[in-house]
């Protein structure tokens, strides 16, 4: 296998007892998003992955009722929180992974090319000072192939860049978290065409992780219910997706991709949370500090997208 990283990602889930990484999933149906608490059983020692902060664009009023269903649970089940994983700066929610962390603790971590989105999106909220360009709002940056330990656990990063340049894959055990890079195999993958996306390295990065053992447990970011399917899931297995996604299974080319790809892309609207999500999220999920009377804002830019 020439990438040697998809070596070692293949080898860690090879050695993984089959199921050893507990896995426990919250649903956020206003976004479609999944966010999980994932532990090692033999120490309870935990990561929250891709958590929600939930957010009324009418009113601009934030509440935590999604993550206090998370921090009930971590509470409940007495784990100790090592990470907060983000796969990537979301464009369809905000994230809750600060207020998660100022109750729980933990490390809060993200691919190190949020850096480059942090620049694309800090030109286009012109943004000042406020804005860091440098991965700062953040305590651990990861790079492809970068290895941590949830527990007695080993885990890994792969960098799947596509649907946005800082997009991470982690590994745990037999589990791999893609974020929005796949959906279920019966809805197909992630759109490409936000500033700094590109389909053709989607493609390449879906296949790296179509390379991972089929045994794999699989774990999404987000489900809409695929047409003839009246119900949400987020869990699959690497082999289904391999020979079952109506997207890119196997014998679909990386041109016939790009080309479905783009097209399905054209005709998409932005998402509704887009705005105020991107302008959070490259800051770790830290609203903006209050101005002088005392409130946040959120700055929407006018006929630039």
């Amino acid at each position: 296998m020439p990438d040697p990283v998809l070596r070692l990602a293949c080898e860690l889930i090879s050695a993984s007892q089959p199921g050893a990484l507990s896995v426990k999933a919250f649903f956020d149906e206003t976004t479609f998003t999944v966010s999980y608490v994932a532990h090692d059983p033999a120490t309870r020692c935990a990561a929250i992955i891709d958590s929600v902060l939930d957010y009324d664009p009418a009113s601009g009023r934030t509440s935590y009722k999604s993550a206090d269903a998370i921090l009930a649970y971590v509470q409940q089940q007495e784990l100790t929180v090592m990470w907060l994983l983000e796969t990537h700066a979301h464009a369809d929610h905000l994230s809750a992974a600060p207020y998660l962390q100022s109750k729980l603790g933990g490390k809060l971590a993200i691919g190190t090319e949020i850096i480059t989105v942090q620049k694309i999106f800090g030109k286009l909220f012109n943004a000042g000072t406020e804005f860091a360009r440098d991965g700062s709002d953040f305590d651990q940056l990861f790079t492809d192939g970068d290895k941590f330990q949830i527990g007695t656990l080993p885990a890994m990063a792969l960098h799947v860049p596509g649907h946005t340049p800082a997009d991470i894959a982690y590994v745990i055990g037999d589990a791999v978290f893609a974020g929005d890079t796949l959906f279920m195999p019966d809805y197909g993958t992630a759109r490409a065409d936000f500033p700094g996306g590109d389909a053709h390295q989607l493609y390449r990065s879906i296949r790296r992780l179509l390379s991972l053992p089929e045994s794999a447990r699989l774990f999404l970011c987000h489900d809409y219910k695929a047409p003839g399917r009246d119900f949400y899931a987020w869990e699959t297995t690497i082999g289904i997706e391999r020979v079952g996604n109506v997207h890119v299974h196997e014998g679909v080319s990386e041109d016939m991709f790009v080309s479905m790809r783009e097209a399905r892309d054209a005709t998409l609207p932005m998402p509704l949370l887009i705005m105020p999500s991107v302008q959070v999220n490259i800051r770790g999920g830290h609203l903006p500090p209050p101005e002088d009377n005392g409130i946040r804002y959120l700055k929407i830019p006018l006929d630039a997208v």
